[in-house]
């Protein structure tokens, strides 16, 4: 759980001055190759928010998970970088890789973070990255890391559904929000951001995003655009169906969804519109497709859009093409 400082929302010079400088701890772009899923939990109750007072937290959650957008990301390697400069306090590089759903908490039991790293830096601050690649930790305790050194790869050990690294910061022992240092209790959107100040416009608070999109040509699942395999079925001239697909995380109660498929004349050919969401959804995904007509695709250039839209405006949009 968050520790909450208790602090006023302006700070002072004190504890500016024991602050730390945040790099990106981990070898992606966000907003494009990697996604933040969740943040602290902000809320000292059984419920939840982040630090804006949002839903992309959980009850207890005490990090930052960078998420990447599929195991087939993962697989081709993203390495974990040590945020700032110090030395290497413990590490753990043994845990197997694979992707425990909460049911199988009981088999990560007090190894949550699965393959790790905890750093220590000046001033009483600490890093820590949890979730790595099995075998592929590049430091060990005593190591002295600069900011930005690659202390191993992304994997799925540990307590975790996805392929992602959790990120927690500490000062004196207690959880920091990195994006909320010295948040008055309660408050939404308050604090300084740790961040270096060129990855504040990167690093911006989204409510949603589209982790992946695209075309296939033939039924899509959770599994098949997690595993890569709805990437490689790209529709050709003579493909039995066309299908796009989505596939969003940080969806909100109220929520309305649409996904459409026009044809190089602008005509609807296959449409999906779902209906108000009553729950937050930490990921959703959505399809529409239409089998091959009698006489064949015409060619030329297909276009998908796909929209939130909440109490009559849209929050949320992407377009894609598909050319035959």
């Amino acid at each position: 759980m968050a520790a909450t400082l208790g602090l006023s929302s302006g700070l002072s010079s004190e504890v500016i001055a024991q602050s730390i400088q945040l790099g990106m701890p981990i070898a992606c772009e966000p907003g494009r190759t990697c996604y933040i899923q969740n943040y602290i939990d902000a809320d000292p109750s059984a419920s939840a928010r982040d630090f804006k007072c949002g839903t992309l937290t959980y009850d207890g959650h005490n990090g930052t998970d960078f998420r990447l957008p599929s195991l087939a990301s993962q697989r081709a390697g993203v390495e974990v970088l040590a945020s700032a400069s110090g030395r290497v306090l413990r590490t753990r590089g043994d845990a197997p890789d694979g992707a425990f759903g909460k049911s199988a908490r009981e088999a990560v039991r007090d190894v949550e973070c699965g393959n790790g790293v905890v750093i220590e830096h000046a001033e009483h601050w600490e890093t820590q990255y949890c979730h790595m690649a099995s075998g592929s930790l590049a430091v060990k305790p005593g190591d002295v890391v600069k900011g930005g050194q690659p202390l191993g790869r992304v994997g799925l050990s540990g307590l975790t559904e996805y392929p992602h690294l959790h990120f927690t910061v500490r000062h004196n022992g207690a959880v920091v929000d990195p994006f909320a240092y010295g948040a008055a209790a309660g408050s939404c959107g308050s604090g300084e951001p740790l961040w270096h100040p060129a990855l504040h416009a990167q690093l911006a608070y989204q409510e949603r995003a589209v982790l992946n999109a695209g075309f296939a040509s033939g039924p899509v699942t959770m599994e098949s655009i997690e595993d890569g395999s709805a990437d490689k079925e790209v529709p050709s001239a003579g493909a039995a169906a066309i299908v796009a697909f989505i596939r969003v995380i940080g969806l909100k109660t109220g929520d309305a969804q649409q996904l459409a498929i026009k044809d190089p004349l602008g005509n609807v050919i296959a449409e999906n519109r779902g209906p108000q969401l009553q729950t937050n959804k930490a990921q959703f995904m959505l399809f529409t497709g239409r089998k091959r007509p009698a006489t064949g695709w015409d060619r030329g250039t297909y276009k998908a859009t796909y929209i939130v839209e909440r109490d009559g405006r849209v929050v949320l949009k992407k377009d894609m093409e598909l050319t035959l």
